[in-house]
């Protein structure tokens, strides 16, 4: 039966050495030989995550004695406290390389087997009692998450300590591994300890000790829905402008395999939404495939202003050899404003024309003449003809470079003195940007501050920041990284009105910096708000239209808390889904606990790995281990989670993937859901990305013959 050691008491205790009672394994016919039995916290650099920074109440010491006299154990607790505990101590697990089989078992054999049962029996009230010092963490989330949450204290609680040894004594034995998070891991720690006491073939069942908790004791709400058959991850795609610019990308992706539609809220505004929206719903309606829509709020973060547009005008250009020889045409799509080419047409360029009655008396064979922005006489030669839902379109080719404006004006000289007149319409502004090189200067200026005159620096590029946090906070010495990491410098000079920057780390040929990209400092101690008042204003219209809210920039229990607030004030404690994205190291080292404080609402959860941010946070070589910890975490709570960021990006935007994207996909299946995001091959990176994710593994025959 199990007993309660008298509590060692403590009053210089401090989140850091928590000692409370600490519950004893007493049995008879485990307790054998002399040996005290003592563990301690696994060393805090084993471990990527520092239990004791997550505030995850565990025992940093258990000590057990061997029984004493007929049926009585020796009760003893050791307490690691104050500044002269060994952080150096682990547990230590000596077992000889010997592998015994249960049927021909050696008197030493049984003395190993013996040692290795009071050491798992020791870590089983270690679980206990970090349940028990969790209580009201545990008393306090939502009923469903309950045994999600007592699964994941367990889990922390196992981590704190190494046993790598005694797992591998026990695959010697042909048993699992302790932290085999498929299952439970207080009943998979249960179950092989009744293996060990008598036989694989019967059965001990010990005694429950803290808090009760009955198996699926209410079923998680699904955060993604039930994939469709023959399917188990989920495919998201991030859509923007483009998706209300053609009939079909919607009813394209979503045949392709896409299960989930991204709006990032950082860019367009609620009509674009809108728009977009009403397509997912009406398309998954007409195609009856079920199709959910999340929306991510834009966060507090750091991003370079809007720069200026540039000028109305494409170039539309064929493709040359070596010498500047025509190779062949380019392509040009020939159509009304928002009529897009067939899906298997991937023109050159797209040129929109005011008048229909000039589409309308084009044939195939005609040449279309028009005057560039240069002055120059350049003719589109019209090669096919196609019919999309009530409008026509046309394919010509163009045998040299032409730079074609909005007001550029098309004509067509026919048979018979016949003349057709049309105006090119909704040419898009040329994306405007800087070319940083290593050793260039950088002013970001704060957007509308007028505080200090501006800082003359000869040749220096110059960006705007919408964001008062990065003039306030930043210092001089401090690298900085733009783009997601691909560009990178350090601070020279900061005022409350600019930073200035010395770009260490560009392109060979230099790198773009264009509008709304991102901006990370990460040794910089910059406390941002859990929700801007951006998001909140956000989070009216995402509640009413979306299924699931994105949080960007999750740092700590104390965001989720706010998050919870306005989640109470518009009552959507239970309908909603939330998906916390983790992009800092803040939010990683963390991750436990805002788990075990958003599992206070009933909402749907789920967890993003935005790998961009977390990358730049964190460290590109640390990135792979943070991945698998999260994994790890998100798997032993039941957190559906979705992998983003850079999967198949070679393919999204050249329609070519490289061998590695390939593998990164497919080490996708270990999610819930993967996100790719926007790009001109967008339709074929959902194909291939589904293909990927659900082809079985075929494992070739063994040819009988070889085996003789």
């Amino acid at each position: 039966m199990l007993s309660s050691a008298p509590s060692v008491t403590n009053l210089l205790t401090t989140p850091n050495n928590v000692i409370q009672i600490v519950d004893m394994v007493e049995s008879n016919h485990l307790l054998s030989g002399k040996e005290t039995l003592c563990f301690s916290t696994r060393h805090h650099k084993s471990f990527p995550l520092s239990l004791t920074q997550m505030k995850i109440r565990v025992p940093r010491t258990l000590a057990f004695a061997s029984a004493k006299g007929k049926g009585k154990a020796e009760r003893q607790v050791e307490a690691i406290v104050g500044d002269n505990a060994s952080k150096e101590l682990n547990w230590s697990f000596d077992f000889p390389d010997s592998k015994p089989e249960f049927s021909l078992l050696h008197s030493e054999d049984y003395q190993n087997i013996s040692t290795v049962l009071e050491k798992l029996n020791a870590l089983r009230s270690h679980l206990l009692a970090a349940e028990k010092w969790n209580a009201s963490r545990l008393q306090s989330c939502d009923r469903k998450y309950l045994e999600c949450a007592t699964n994941l204290i367990h889990y922390m609680a196992l981590r704190s300590l190494d046993t790598e040894q005694l797992n591998s004594y026990l695959t010697s034995l042909g048993l699992s591994s302790l932290d085999n998070n498929d299952l439970s891991l207080l009943s998979n720690l249960e179950a092989t300890i009744n293996l060990l006491m008598k036989s694989p073939m019967e059965s001990r069942k010990l005694p429950e000790k803290g808090m009760t908790i009955k198996k699926n004791e209410g079923k998680v709400s699904s955060l993604l829905g039930k994939p469709l058959e023959g399917k188990k991850t989920h495919i998201m795609v991030t859509v923007g402008k483009e998706a209300t610019e053609s009939e079909t990308f919607i009813a394209d992706i979503l045949k392709a395999g896409a299960s989930v539609i991204r709006i990032n809220c950082a860019h367009g505004d609620p009509t674009i939404w809108g728009e977009i929206i009403k397509r997912v719903r009406r398309t998954s309606q007409m195609l009856e495939m079920p199709c959910r829509v999340l929306m991510d709020l834009a966060g507090p973060k750091l991003r370079t202003g809007t720069l200026k547009p540039g000028p109305c005008v494409m170039k539309v250009s064929p493709k040359k050899d070596a010498f500047g020889n025509v190779v062949s045409p380019a392509l040009v799509w020939l159509s009304v404003t928002g009529t897009e080419p067939p899906a298997h047409l991937s023109p050159d360029a797209t040129i929109f024309v005011r008048d229909q009655e000039f589409l309308a008396g084009l044939r195939t064979g005609d040449s279309v003449r028009l005057c560039d922005a240069r002055g120059k006489k350049k003719v589109l030669r019209i090669s096919k003809e196609f019919d999309v839902f009530s409008s026509t379109g046309f394919v010509a080719e163009c045998l040299d470079t032409a730079y074609v404006e909005s007001g550029t004006e098309l004509y067509v000289k026919g048979k018979k003195g016949r003349r057709l007149f049309g105006q090119v319409v909704d040419v898009p502004p040329k994306e405007s940007f800087v070319r940083l090189r290593v050793g260039d200067l950088l002013v970001i200026t704060r957007e509308g501050s007028f505080d200090e005159p501006s800082v003359t620096v000869p040749g220096a590029h110059r960006l705007t920041c919408p964001s008062g946090y990065l003039f306030d906070s930043v210092k001089p010495g401090e690298t900085i990284g733009f783009d997601d990491g691909k560009i990178w410098g350090t601070i020279k000079g900061a005022s409350p009105s600019e930073v200035i920057v010395s770009i260490t780390h560009a392109g060979p040929k230099g790198t773009k910096l264009g509008s709304e990209k991102s901006i990370n400092i990460p040794q910089s101690d910059i406390r941002f708000k859990g929700l801007t008042s951006k998001d909140i204003k956000d989070l009216e219209y995402v509640a009413s239209h979306a299924d699931m809210v994105g949080i960007s920039f999750i740092r700590d229990v104390q965001d989720i808390s706010v998050l919870r607030q306005e989640l109470k004030k518009r009552k959507l404690n239970d309908q909603l889904g939330i998906v916390l994205k983790i992009e800092t190291e803040s939010g990683f080292e963390h991750l436990p606990l805002i788990l075990l404080e958003a599992m206070k609402c009933l909402n749907p959860l789920g967890v993003m790995i935005a790998r961009g941010d977390l990358a730049v946070e964190c460290g590109w070589e640390r990135l792979a281990n943070i991945q698998e910890e999260i994994l790890a975490i998100c798997k032993v709570g039941r957190v559906p989670v979705i992998l983003a960021t850079q999967v198949l990006e070679s393919l999204v935007k050249s329609g070519v993937p490289t061998r590695a994207e390939i593998t990164d996909a497919a080490n996708g299946r270990r999610a819930s859901c993967v996100m790719l995001n926007k790009g001109k091959h967008i339709v074929e990176a959902v194909s291939m990305l589904d293909t990927i994710l659900h082809t079985k593994l075929i494992y070739k025959k063994p040819n009988p013959e070889n085996l003789h």
